[in-house]
């Protein structure tokens, strides 16, 4: 399994959700709706979901393998924290002027 594209769809600055993501698997699957979630000790990452009929969230689409969840919350997160700091860069130097 190749994740293929990451696309940062939204940044929320405040709260504990922090982004919305999308990813392309192996160029022919796309996952929409992927969350990036500050919790109590880091970041992580939470497959899109649903409520049941009982009030329960379930997730939509997840990772199979403790290894496939692993390789696909490492490349959300780093992407994520790419653009973040790319933000941040840009911000730095609208700031000075450049």
């Amino acid at each position: 399994m190749n994740i293929t594209d990451i696309k940062i769809r939204k940044i929320i600055p405040d709260g504990r959700l922090r982004a919305v993501i999308s990813i392309t698997i192996d160029n022919m699957l796309a996952v929409h709706d992927i969350k990036v979630v500050q919790g109590d000790e880091r970041l992580f990452v939470a497959m899109p979901s649903r409520k049941d009929e009982s009030g329960i969230f379930r997730d939509i689409v997840h990772p199979i393998s403790p290894e496939a969840r692993k390789l696909v919350e490492d490349e959300i997160l780093d992407a994520y924290t790419r653009h973040i700091e790319q933000m941040q860069a840009e911000a730095e130097a609208e700031e000075a002027g450049l």
